[in-house]
């Protein structure tokens, strides 16, 4: 019998493009979402006029009401919870609602599942953010960018945890909490330590979704700010990659239950936010892109870098999108869809 499916954040720029990925192989879908953010609704529109309005089930609701969030997961079978507050300089301004969709949300998933009768398999969307700025590891400056000097492969995950900023305790709690409850509670459990997923569907913000916010601002000829010298790095991970990631892990969960995994690029996919990313922007625009600087922002890394090598083992997982590739595609999907932003902005 097909599993059904439940994705919190369904109709967000991971959800929707991971809903379109299960709609593909005609599984059941349940789409929980407040709608709340402005690519949402969009999304959602794609979803329902590529596959129809019967393909898929949508609940409008918010994460933080439990009771509503725990009636709609009573028959799930595999719990994806990807929605949340996405945003650093948000919970710096606003961390008590910060709290209240990460932290409180994710108890009230876990819980619902917690109760379910269907033993559901339960993915957690987790951060590189729990790791802090590693300010413990040695980082040496060259010309485009910042790199690790002692970690060839990246970050892995026995790097210790060190919540920075309301962001970072929130998500970092949630991820906790969902290790605790395997252990407790026996949940069929997974944490994935998620870094910097870019691709189509993204409507990335200033405050979030940097690669694709680059990307709509150029574009549509939107003032860029780089906040910090723009040699910090980052290991791009393509969502239909991270995709491969969730289907594999649901497919060895009794193998894999109760773990943690970095998913991102890793090494082969860095790239510093502008010194790199910059020029490769301007090529694919066919012109100059002008940037202001701003100062380095709270709980920003100098460099990011994901050891994947865990997943790569366990899960027989592998990045296949390599940045040029993956860039151009987000790219080429922002200019066919400039009406979309051109009405977003105005």
């Amino acid at each position: 019998m097909s599993p059904n499916y439940f994705v919190t954040g369904g109709a967000g720029f991971i959800g929707s493009n991971y809903v379109s990925r299960l709609l593909d192989r005609g599984e059941k879908v349940t789409v929980y979402d407040n709608l709340s953010r402005a690519g949402a609704p969009l999304n959602l529109k794609w979803l329902t006029e590529t596959y129809g309005e019967k393909a898929f089930k949508l609940v409008v609701g918010d994460v933080r009401d439990a009771v509503k969030l725990s009636i709609a997961a009573r028959e799930a079978d595999v719990i994806l919870h990807l929605a949340g507050q996405v945003a650093v300089t948000t919970s710096v301004v606003k961390p008590r609602e910060d709290f209240d969709i990460n932290a409180l949300g994710t108890f009230n998933m876990l819980e619902a599942a917690r109760l379910n009768k269907r033993d559901p398999i339960f993915l957690y969307s987790s951060a590189n953010k729990v790791y802090g700025g590693m300010d413990d590891v040695a980082v040496v400056e060259n010309a485009t960018r910042w790199a690790y000097r002692d970690l060839p492969f990246g970050a892995s995950e026995t790097q210790p945890l060190d919540f920075r900023s309301p962001y970072g305790c929130s998500k970092g709690a949630g991820d906790q909490y969902v290790r605790d409850y395997s252990r407790m509670y026996g949940l069929r459990s997974v944490v994935l330590r998620q870094s910097c997923i870019y691709g189509p569907r993204q409507f990335g913000v200033e405050d979030q979704g940097w690669v694709a916010w680059f990307v709509i601002a150029a574009v549509m000829g939107r003032p860029i700010t780089i906040y910090g010298d723009g040699k910090q790095i980052r290991d791009l991970l393509h969502v239909y990659d991270l995709g491969d990631a969730y289907d594999l892990a649901i497919q060895h969960i009794e193998k894999v239950k109760g773990d943690v995994f970095n998913l991102g690029g890793g090494p082969e996919n860095t790239m510093s936010i502008w010194a790199e990313f910059g020029p490769r922007l301007e090529k694919l625009l066919g012109k100059p892109v002008a940037v202001a600087y701003g100062d380095w922002r709270p709980g920003d890394q100098k460099v990011f870098v994901s050891d994947i090598r865990k997943a790569g083992k366990i899960l027989g997982w592998k990045p296949k999108y390599d940045v040029d590739k993956g860039v151009k595609q987000l790219f080429d999907w922002v200019s066919a869809n400039k009406k979309i932003f051109f009405r977003q902005m105005t």
